[in-house]
């Protein structure tokens, strides 16, 4: 009876749509509106140690659900929703997370962190991304835009915020598989230089270079962004600053004032929160180990110390939803392989993380920004960007 008053805490406040919760021991309890049709069933197969649920329910129902300890009926995104939107549900509830893994960033850590993630395989991401392999929000100038037509818009979206000049140099630390500083190189006319920590990427972005032979104009590094020399006119950073950790937050952005040139521009872009910087105890335990995810005032506060200035803040929160959507919906319809390259477990694992991703942004739990920087006094920029 103790442990059904512990998932009754748990789940009494977490519903306002109506959901049916299915026990181990074949109880059923309703929670959420009474007044309508059941929208969602929660059929738990075994039964979750109370302690564990007490210690971080997140990790706990994640890892349940991985392993199909919990089974769910209904659209998953929409009950990650639904749970988000609830001020004393347990993901925002402290009684239910008592427990946060502690990370170190150490360059060694860090680039133990980004194998785990980034180094899958391309076989494994080349399944599911679209064909420019961009692991990045997308940037929708109408919602019917494909995939991939998105995320060309982000990458010109980018570098056309930059100002850029044909001859100016550009860098780009967190070069993901190369997109951007390819598309800089061949289009904007820059000379243009990536740098990364993931093998895979390395490798992908040199066999283009050498196919395409774009070694005058574009180069990638296997390099911590700690190690980096030389300035440049243009820096860019996306989806990178989630991994650095807050302790790390300041020297990050010593390095950007540090290697932009005096009239350069740089665009960092990155998951923050409006609300403040937090951690995921089931992402950094399975996804992102390491991940942080910084406040917007936080990162203000760290941009302003390094003396750089902020000259244009834009939020992409709606479009990382629907890329979200756009890659969950791709990685359904590829499970089979996923299932066979990987194996059931890791396809649920991804499959929660991608649904629960979609859904944060859709409840402005997290948000994406893109912040414009320069040096004080740098009046060489049109007064405002255009697009």
């Amino acid at each position: 009876m103790l442990d059904k008053e512990v998932y009754n805490q748990l789940f009494k406040p977490s519903f306002s749509k109506k959901t049916e919760v299915t026990f181990w021991d074949g109880s059923v309890k309703e929670y959420g509106n009474p007044e309508e049709d059941t929208v969602f069933k929660i059929l738990f197969n075994e039964k979750i140690p109370v302690k564990e649920l007490m210690n971080n329910a997140s990790l706990a129902l994640g890892e349940a659900y991985m392993e199909k300890k919990i089974e769910i009926e209904g659209d998953l995104q929409a009950l990650i929703y639904d749970v988000y939107n609830q001020s004393n549900g347990f993901f925002h509830n402290t009684n239910f997370k008592k427990w946060m893994p502690k990370e170190k960033h150490t360059k060694k850590q860090s680039a133990h962190d980004i194998h785990s993630h980034y180094d899958l395989g391309n076989d494994f991401y080349e399944l599911w991304l679209d064909r420019t392999l961009t692991y990045s929000c997308a940037f929708f100038e109408t919602p019917e835009d494909s995939l991939e037509q998105a995320q060309i818009n982000k990458v010109h979206h980018i570098l056309d915020k930059l100002f850029i000049q044909p001859g100016e140099t550009l860098l780009d630390i967190g070069c993901g598989w190369g997109t951007l500083i390819l598309t800089a190189a061949k289009e904007y006319k820059v000379k243009a230089k990536g740098i990364t920590l993931s093998e895979e990427q390395y490798q992908h972005i040199q066999e283009i270079i050498k196919e395409e032979h774009l070694e005058e104009s574009v180069s990638v590094e296997l390099m911590d962004y700690r190690d980096l020399k030389g300035t440049f006119d243009h820096i860019t950073s996306v989806g990178m600053f989630e991994h650095v950790g807050a302790e790390n937050l300041q020297e990050y952005f010593k390095v950007v004032e540090g290697h932009l040139a005096p009239n350069g521009t740089a665009l960092i872009h990155g998951i923050s929160r409006q609300q403040g910087g937090a951690k995921n105890a089931w992402i950094n335990q399975y996804i992102f180990p390491g991940g942080y995810i910084p406040g917007v005032t936080e990162l203000v506060g760290h941009i302003t110390e390094n003396d750089l200035q902020l000259i244009d803040l834009e939020s992409l929160r709606r479009d990382y939803q629907l890329t979200l959507e756009h890659w969950t919906k791709n990685f359904h319809e590829v499970a089979d392989k996923v299932i066979e390259q990987k194996d059931e477990a890791f396809y649920r694992m991804w499959d929660l993380y991608l649904q629960a991703c979609a859904a944060s942004f859709q409840a402005s739990n997290i948000d994406v920004i893109q912040y414009l920087l320069v040096h004080p006094n740098n009046n060489a920029i049109p007064m405002h960007r255009n697009v």
